[in-house]
């Protein structure tokens, strides 16, 4: 049998926009029918977006994109086309749509569906039963939905086990994470050498709310060796040509499935589809391998393409901030001019008594050299007349965090009126660890429409920061902005760590309580510092009130605040510290 050519499409569709998601698939269709593809695959929930929530609770919206479905398998003559819809027959699946040829060949519907973390899938989708496996013209294929390939003994080993499939494509829509590109590269070899077959896994890329998909679409061989990477952060086209023997060789060399016998359930079902000629096609030079980023810029990228989508995708012209010439306000506005232009980035500093000299030539000088517009409004005059209006009120009490956080109150009014007068949305600049321990004055910092950096450490603020310099071979931002101490600047000589323990020391313990889920027990049996635990814990479990009230932002570690933190806001539970002195 000849060599079988496939092509993984990784897109970048917008929730809800079911007529232009299917105009760009068919347009892949079309670009892979010129390369000679006779397997295109596409991602999860391509059709609709991913993740629809409530929209699947719209019998309209279910209508529309299974029509586009259908119209896409018109558009797959002469290949065989996988993609991911909602799909409603008895119940709403969660679907795989086979396109073979013209028309609609097979709906195979997720089996095992994801209800933990950012996932809340069991709210939306029956459970698919049973599996199917498509016979191509000798070619024996199983196809499954992203969570179903994470199983061991899930459909995909089903397929290649009882139904004889040389290759399992799974499509899917994987939120990207620190670290998530390793572990699903690792999980992909497992499944393809424990089964003896091909894998093909087709990845979403794109933002979409609190979400960021990294693409890295991936296919292995028989052996687990890695054939094909597709990129991250960007749309991509993989292709890769299969030796479709090689699994049947690998199998006579390693008899292991034949031991395994399955229960009736487990027999796929198998799904015969018309012959078709193969295509004329051109050489295949080399299947796409595109080099993985390494840590830091992999955070940078997915930091961008979620900062960038969020703002195209809501139809805004471009964003305002805060530039208050310190390391959150500075990363976050290299961030925004790197996703959408530094003609769209408008900085604004609102300097008062307490702000410095240094800030403000600071905040000059990263507006300089990204080329972003900075305007100033001096807000002193303002925050005097609030301090007039309650003098009478307040009496003889002293200055206190109450005068503080009247200054970041005037700077989100200011910020809103201009996201209204000039159509700009208002980017946020608090940090995790920030966020984390409600270190943020709620309607002031806090007011906007995106937060690029909320689940950014502020350890990790630094190195992205460093990183962005070398990468432009300058100082975009300010060595001085690097090396000083943090400082909100709203009393005489403020700094953060008069109110927080130093971040090298809060966010290893911000990590061990927020993602890794450690009881302060636990915490202290790692060797953090008591005090530190008691106080951290008792910040993050006192501030869910200001972090639910708070714009949302790009998830970049394993557990992000939002919709993968879900704490009671009305919560009276004080997890033990045992020796913990109180703070």
């Amino acid at each position: 049998m000849p060599a079988l050519r496939l092509a993984l499409c990784q897109l970048n569709p917008t929730v809800g926009d079911v007529a232009a998601n299917a105009a760009d698939v068919v347009s892949r269709l079309t670009a892979a029918r010129d390369g000679g593809a006779d397997i295109v695959v596409f991602p999860e929930m391509v059709v609709a977006g991913y993740p629809p929530e409530d929209l699947l609770l719209k019998p309209d919206f279910v209508a529309a994109c299974m029509a586009a479905a259908r119209d896409i398998a018109r558009e797959s003559q002469g290949l065989t086309a996988i993609f991911g819809c909602p799909w409603f027959e008895g119940d709403l699946v969660n679907a795989a749509i086979v396109a073979h040829d013209g028309a609609v060949a097979g709906i195979v519907a997720k089996r095992f569906l994801p209800n933990y973390g950012v996932f809340d899938e069991n709210r939306y989708f029956a459970a698919g039963q049973g599996t199917t496996v498509f016979d191509r013209g000798g070619l024996i294929f199983g196809v499954s939905v992203c969570e179903d390939i994470w199983y061991p003994d899930g459909p995909p080993t089903e397929q290649a086990k009882h139904g004889g499939a040389r290759l399992l494509i799974n499509i899917s829509a994987s939120p990207y994470h620190m670290g998530k590109g390793t572990s699903r590269e690792r999980m992909l070899a497992t499944r393809a050498a424990d089964n003896g077959a091909f894998v093909a896994y087709a990845n979403l890329v794109g933002g979409q709310d609190e979400l960021v998909f990294d693409g890295h679409s991936l296919v292995f061989a028989p052996d687990g060796a890695l054939l094909a990477r597709g990129r991250q952060f960007d749309e991509d086209m993989v292709w890769c040509d299969l030796d479709v023997d090689l699994p049947t060789r690998q199998r006579l060399l390693d008899p292991r499935c034949r031991k395994w016998e399955p229960a009736p359930a487990c027999r796929p079902v198998r799904t015969a589809l018309s012959p078709l000629a193969a295509p004329a096609r051109p050489a295949l030079a080399q299947a796409t391998m595109a080099a993985p980023l390494e840590p830091v810029a992999e955070v940078y990228r997915a930091l961008v393409t979620a900062t960038r989508d969020y703002v195209r995708k809501s139809g805004f012209c471009g964003v305002a901030l805060g530039l208050s010439g310190g390391i959150d306000s500075s990363l976050t506005a290299i961030i925004a001019a790197d996703a959408l232009g530094p003609e769209n980035v408008l900085g604004v500093a609102m300097p008062t008594r307490f702000s410095s000299d240094d800030s403000l030539e600071d905040a000059q000088a990263l507006a300089e050299r990204l080329g972003i517009e900075l305007k100033t409004v001096v807000i002193e005059p303002i925050f005097q007349a609030f301090l007039d209006a309650l003098g009478p009120i307040f009496g003889d009490r002293p200055f206190d965090v109450t005068e503080e956080n009247l200054q970041p109150r005037v700077r989100g009014t200011l910020l809103m009126a201009l996201s209204n007068k000039f159509g700009r949305l208002v980017l946020t600049t608090g940090n995790k660890s920030e966020v984390g321990v409600g270190y943020s004055t709620l309607y002031g910092d806090t007011a906007g429409g995106y937060a690029v950096i909320k689940d950014v450490p502020k350890t990790l603020v630094y190195a992205l920061s460093r990183w962005r310099n070398e990468q432009a071979g300058l100082d975009v931002i300010p060595e001085r902005v690097l090396v000083k101490p943090p400082t909100a600047e709203l009393r005489p000589n403020q700094k953060d760590s008069d109110s927080l323990p130093e971040y090298d020391v809060l966010d290893p313990t911000l990590q061990a309580y927020v993602e890794l889920g450690l009881s302060p027990a636990a915490m202290l049996e790692r060797g953090l510092d008591p005090a530190v635990v008691d106080r951290v814990t008792r910040l993050v479990d006192r501030n869910e009130y200001k972090r639910r009230q708070s714009p949302p932002g790009p998830k970049i570690t394993s557990r992000a605040f939002g919709k993968d933190w879900r704490l009671p806001i009305v919560n009276r539970y004080a997890p033990d510290c045992g020796p913990c002195p109180t703070s």
